[in-house]
């Protein structure tokens, strides 16, 4: 059992190389030396902390936020080396299992996120949830879907390159499917690929348009393999069913943007959504545009119709108890 700022992380790892939350850096770099090195068809568990690198706490307030430390954004646990991985080589990661640790948070970070020139103010809200749902706020519960939102291996170019932008190697993708059962194929530019995780998620809406999901802690375990000359040209993501859980009885809300920057239309449709949810729910519009980057997805509907092309934001009706 480890303690992990302010919460509980109690998964076994005693089968498995572990990499603990102190094995970390900050930065895509791909002269760090790898903090363990496993086989092709190992397992490997990894201590992941939140995206704020432990500069917000559950105790935390939104004056925490105006002062978060940008360097230390985004940290990740790692590298890993992967014997038999060479430039050229597909790296197969079996996603394994998650163990959250039941707090995370979401935030609204000045001049960050899709609507950031609209919501200029810090603003933080916690979270308390179990592996089933997120109690997000009274009648508000989302279902728990854990995830990785940062995972990659290290670029050909040299030097320290930032994790916020994902690369045609990973990184900070966002991508909500990447849940326990998942498998993610990597393009290795670097001997031995160095892998390495971080930025956890309870839950997390398609686009992340305030810029944070249920940030949180967590344990993650996973399988490496090497595909000998296979490498994507971009990562690719084999999901199972359930990370795509069928929509509720409650059925589906949805708000469209329609113009001809895809950008623009994005926002229209986030604007539109959370003007829906204060009307209908009461919420603020500050909480409100948080639960569209927590649970609602945004899809492109339409990039053929010239001159104009529709984005859509989906949210699933079942959040609302």
């Amino acid at each position: 059992m480890r303690a992990t700022r302010g919460v509980t992380l109690t998964m076994n790892t005693m089968s498995y190389k572990t990499l603990h939350q102190a094995q970390g850096h900050l930065g895509w770099d791909n002269g760090i030396e790898p903090r363990v090195r496993v086989g092709s068809g190992e397992s490997i568990a990894f201590e992941v902390v939140d995206a704020s690198g432990g500069q917000i706490t559950p105790e935390s307030t939104a004056e925490a936020v105006g002062r978060m430390d940008s360097a230390k954004i985004n940290p990740l646990t790692g590298p890993v080396y992967v014997d038999g991985a060479e430039p050229g080589d597909a790296l197969v990661v079996e996603l394994i299992a998650f163990e959250p640790s039941g707090w995370g948070w979401t935030a609204l970070i000045p001049g960050f996120g899709l609507l950031a020139d609209e919501f200029d103010t810090a603003y933080l809200h916690h979270s308390r949830y179990t592996s089933e749902a997120v109690a997000f706020a009274p009648g508000v519960r989302v279902p728990t879907r854990p995830f990785t939102g940062t995972i990659g291996v290290a670029p050909a170019e040299s030097g320290r390159h930032s994790v916020i932008p994902p690369r045609r190697v990973g990184g900070n993708m966002d991508t909500r499917d990447l849940v326990a059962g998942s498998v993610l194929r990597l393009p290795v530019e670097v001997s031995g690929a160095l892998l390495s995780v971080g930025d956890t998620h309870a839950a997390q809406g398609d686009g992340e348009v305030c810029g944070t999901a249920v940030e949180t802690a967590m344990n993650v375990r996973l399988r490496v393999s090497v595909e000998k000359s296979a490498a994507p040209r971009f990562p690719q993501v084999w999901a199972p069913r359930h990370a795509r859980p069928e929509t509720t009885a409650a059925g589906t809300y949805i708000t469209t943007g329609i113009g001809d920057d895809l950008m623009t239309a994005a926002r229209d449709a986030v604007r539109e959504m959370i003007d829906h949810i204060v009307a209908t729910y009461g919420l603020t519009p500050e909480l409100a545009y948080c639960l569209c980057s927590v649970a609602a997805d945004l899809h492109i509907s339409e990039v053929v119709d010239a001159p104009n092309w529709v984005v859509s934001a989906h949210l699933p009706l079942g959040v609302f108890a």
